[in-house]
């Protein structure tokens, strides 16, 4: 039992720091628990009840398999914490698949099914590593990505409307991370934010950084 706990903590780990590396909300920590949590679980399922059992057989019948379906079905609510929806743009949903696949590598690893794991894994992390370099395009050629930066007023700024009016403009957005700024200029804390967006047409940016502009709670916008 000790061998197949301290195995999940290790293959849930690994993909951990593929996520963590990267930046993402559930990182290192959060797929070594629930790997751990699933093989337990498992565990539970084939040794908690095994003397209940023996000494009820002739009236109890007992299916291992029910608390691992349990784990399969409950584990939606954590992925689903991973999920963002900012107007047409959904993040997290790789972080939520790859939490998934942790819980399902936990209760092969359980069950004592070393192999399939560690294959499981080993794909898994090639996937998060390679794939996610690789884009797939079928009409024409890729379109110009730029780095948009706004620095804005921490108190009052509204995400969401600062993604619509970005979308608005038929522009794609890649990925965002904002980080807490201090600065001698202002006063209040400031919050800036980085967007990866991606556009086709030339007007669509200035159009764009024209409306943003009329927000209150930005100061300051810049293009690279």
């Amino acid at each position: 039992m000790i061998v197949r706990l301290i195995t999940a903590a290790i293959l849930g780990g690994l993909i951990g720091v593929e996520r963590e590396f990267h930046h993402h909300p559930a990182g290192f920590r959060t797929h070594l628990l629930v790997s751990v949590g699933s093989c337990l679980i498992m565990l539970l399922a084939f040794y908690g009840f095994e003397e209940y059992i023996i000494e009820n057989k002739n009236v109890v019948t007992f299916d291992p398999s029910r608390l691992a379906s349990y784990v399969v079905s409950g584990i939606g609510f954590l992925g689903a914490g991973t999920i963002l929806v900012q107007g047409y743009t959904v993040r997290g949903l790789t972080t939520a698949a790859s939490i998934w696949v942790v819980a399902a590598i936990g209760l092969t690893v359980g069950a004592g099914m070393y192999e399939p794991a560690i294959i499981t894994t080993c794909l898994v992390i090639l996937s998060l590593f390679l794939l996610g370099k690789v884009s797939f395009r079928f009409e024409g050629e890729q379109d110009p990505k730029y780095q948009l930066i706004i620095l804005t007023e921490g108190k009052y700024v509204k995400l969401n409307e600062l993604v619509r009016t970005i979308e608005a403009h038929e522009i794609k957005l890649k990925g965002i991370i904002s980080e807490k700024k201090k600065s001698s200029e202002y006063e209040k804390p400031l919050i800036e934010y980085r967007f990866l967006v991606e556009y086709k047409e030339g007007d669509s940016l200035n159009n764009m950084t024209e409306e943003l502009h009329q927000f209150d709670f930005i100061h300051r916008i810049t293009i690279k």
